[in-house]
């Protein structure tokens, strides 16, 4: 990958040059909030104004940042985590002042948590009656859910010019991806991404729209499908079409191949039509889904006497749901049985594949601790002999698998501290527990009456939903990137 050469950047460069990055971002929200402006005057909604004036603010601050920015600079790559911090929490910062301007009823805690929920794809809702809310307010969290699943940051990648010397870099920072490069230039690369997720956003609402959704719940719908994020536009989530199950099949379609990684599309644009098949996460994402619903749809239909249709069709829906971390749900699966409520569970975990929009452990993860677990085993076999672990076509060094050892252990560690501090707020086991892993997972249904597929997170206490919001953070940026920053050693010279 070749970079423009620059001068070594001082501190204050490095401010110009975040001044620069992050006034740019704004531009780019605020632009979105004054297309949503259009969407509510178009629909005649009554919540015009409010987002106009959240484009003005938003407009203005960008303005001022720009003002003290300066010309790009080279930057030690270890304060690209800081930028990406930056980036989402100034995102979630502005991208509230709509839903707090719009609804007078919600607090300010509630807008930040909803804001945070969307733009990390989690799913997670305090808002209730979605049906009476303003057309604006729906496809400004649809909005924000499609910008946040990827791309917000594949177009800072591509229309922001200061970012050429480390715009993969920040990429790979926001989301791994061990996956083969498939262009050599990460401009290149991040617009054909961008490409490929306008295009699998176009099918998904065409196809609702075929399908027999309305116009703007097909839009809607098709962009908090692809990017796995699981708002919809009724309580009943996507249960609101269970009388037409063609539909639950397409969302089921869309999210599964949001959950692809959207490098292997590229290569598939490129002449290399096996490349998917042929990646051995992708293979592993297959087996997981289709095993488990298998067994889930036996389950249904011999312990709730469900046909086989309908067992089918949720089992595809919900399953398909948890592990891509889209949160949709057709109806409340914790009542199929203990066997469907523990399964769900541990699907929480799962997540899709590296380098698409969907959250969670990732099954490259789970693939390679699993080699680590087969080396020691084959190692207590044969304690002298040396083992060479291959991922695919790559060799896995030992440093790499203990890389991913200590994220699933600091990605675990972080559920139950959450967890314990949800526990602090009196919320039973069932609530805290269910909470603190969706949340990191970004999956966004939880278990339990309370915050489970039938409810919603709004009357968890407020000092819950600020800790809620910190994991659900830490989950988009996969820990690491936040928890760096809470190191004496980063901020070291």
């Amino acid at each position: 990958m070749e970079y423009r050469q620059l001068t070594p950047a001082s501190p204050h460069a490095n401010r110009q040059f975040f001044y620069k990055v992050l006034a740019g971002l704004l531009f780019m929200l605020a632009l979105v909030q004054l297309s949503t402006a259009v969407v509510s005057f178009g629909l005649q909604d009554k919540v015009f104004w409010q987002f106009l004036i959240s484009a003005v603010i938003t407009a203005l601050t960008a303005a001022i940042l720009q003002g003290k920015s300066g010309p790009a600079a080279q930057i030690k790559k270890r304060y690209l985590f800081l930028l990406t911090t930056l980036c989402w929490l100034l995102l979630c910062f502005f991208a509230a002042i709509p839903l707090y301007l719009s609804l007078p009823e919600i607090s300010l805690t509630d807008a930040w948590f909803e804001t945070v929920s969307a733009v990390t794809t989690t799913g997670s809702t305090v808002l209730s009656n979605l049906e009476q809310l303003p057309k604006g307010v729906l496809f400004w969290r649809a909005m924000l859910q499609w910008i946040g699943g990827i791309g917000i940051i594949v177009m800072a990648i591509a229309i922001l010019p200061v970012l050429k010397i480390g715009g993969m870099k920040l990429f790979k920072t926001e989301n791994s991806d061990i996956s083969e490069k498939i262009l050599p230039r990460s401009s290149s690369l991040s617009s054909s991404i961008l490409l490929v997720y306008l295009l699998l956003t176009a099918l998904a609402m065409s196809s609702y729209y075929l399908g027999g959704m309305s116009g703007f719940d097909a839009v809607t719908h098709g962009m908090t499908s692809v990017a796995t994020g699981g708002f919809a536009n009724y309580d009943a989530s996507f249960g609101f079409f269970n009388d037409k199950p063609w539909l639950l099949w397409l969302s089921s379609l869309w999210m599964f191949l949001a959950a692809l990684p959207f490098v292997l599309y590229v290569g598939m644009l490129r002449g290399d039509r096996w490349i998917l098949i042929k990646d051995p996460q992708v293979r592993a994402f297959c087996w997981v889904i289709a095993i488990t619903v298998i067994w889930l749809t036996l389950y249904q239909h011999w312990h709730n006497e469900r046909d086989w249709f309908s067992a089918l069709t949720h089992s595809l829906f919900n399953v398909i749901s948890v592990v891509t971390t889209c949160g949709y749900a057709s109806e409340d699966y914790t009542l199929w049985g203990n066997f469907a409520f523990v399964l769900f569970f541990y699907l929480t975990f799962s997540g899709g594949c590296s380098g698409s929009t969907s959250g969670g452990l990732k099954v490259f993860r789970t693939q390679l601790a699993s080699f680590l677990l087969l080396k020691q085993l084959k190692i207590l076999i044969h304690p002298k002999a040396v083992w060479t672990q291959r991922y695919g076509s790559k060799k896995v060094d030992d440093e790499l698998l203990g890389a991913v050892l200590a994220f699933c252990f600091i990605y675990f560690a972080t559920i139950a501290a959450l967890a314990m501090v949800l526990a602090m707020y009196e919320l039973d086991f069932v609530t805290a527990l269910s909470s603190a892993a969706t949340a990191v997972s970004n999956v966004g249904p939880g278990l339990g009456d309370t915050v489970g597929p039938a409810g919603n997170f709004a009357s968890l206490p407020n000092g819950a939903k600020w800790w809620l919001s910190v994991g659900m953070l830490a989950g988009r940026l996969e820990i690491l990137t936040l928890l760096l920053l809470f190191s004496p050693m980063y901020w070291r010279n």
